[in-house]
């Protein structure tokens, strides 16, 4: 069985050695960033089935990287450690996206059984889950971020697989740009919109294999997939 894959996200250097130590003891593979910036680059570069979150960090804190990742992916299962023990800060981990909250100090084996429960559900999900959107000779699995054609695999990042998915849910009809920006970025500037147009760009270029797949422009409001017969 394929190792699950975790992502620790605390800048306690000592805790956080620990905490790697404890869950590769027990088979996990595990890595450790010390901020929320680096958080998020390692959650897109590696897409962990679980990501075990500390709240008070510097650069970005747990919460703000935590809704960031969500707005990419509502799969990944989020466990927050904190020493912010109060109802409100609790009600505020779920709010923000995280599906348990254990409050610092904690046991050891506490952490494992929740980690346990955690990834078995995310196990049960998946599996109930279709991820795959098919179109023209595209595969997308949505999960996986991967695109295939004929055999030929390649890996999307984050906000390539969620645009290209919310594209393909709607085939045929407009997304306007302003919810693309809202749903996945989490901001409608000028400035996310050019980024948005770049992805676009880049995604075209991936379906250049199948030339009855095609991404439409729609002026003033958005973009919509279209397969041609």
């Amino acid at each position: 069985m394929e190792s699950r894959r975790i992502l620790i996200v605390e800048d306690e250097a000592a805790l956080g050695r620990i905490l790697c130590d404890t869950l590769r003891d027990v088979g996990y593979e595990v890595t450790l960033t010390a901020d929320g910036d680096a958080g998020l680059e390692a959650y897109t570069r590696l897409h962990p089935d679980l990501v075990i979150a500390d709240i008070m960090m510097p650069c970005v804190d747990g919460l703000t990287m935590v809704e960031r990742i969500r707005r990419m992916d509502r799969r990944v299962e989020i466990l927050f450690l904190s020493a912010r023990s109060g109802a409100e800060d609790v009600v505020e981990g779920f709010r923000r996206g995280g599906n348990d909250y254990l409050r610092k100090p904690f046991s050891l084996d506490e952490l494992l059984a929740r980690v346990a429960a955690l990834l078995a559900r995310h196990s049960v999900d998946s599996d109930a889950t279709d991820d795959s959107l098919h179109f023209g000779n595209y595969h997308l699995d949505s999960r996986r971020w991967t695109l295939t054609i004929n055999g030929s695999t390649r890996r999307l990042t984050a906000r390539e697989s969620a645009i290209l998915e919310r594209l393909a849910k709607c085939q045929g009809d407009v997304v306007s740009s302003n919810e693309l920006l809202l749903d996945i970025w989490g901001d409608d500037s000028y400035y996310t919109l050019r980024s948005l147009n770049v992805f676009i760009s880049r995604l075209r270029s991936y379906l250049a294999d199948d030339r009855r797949v095609e991404i439409q422009s729609v002026r003033g409001s958005g973009y919509r997939l279209i397969v041609n017969k």
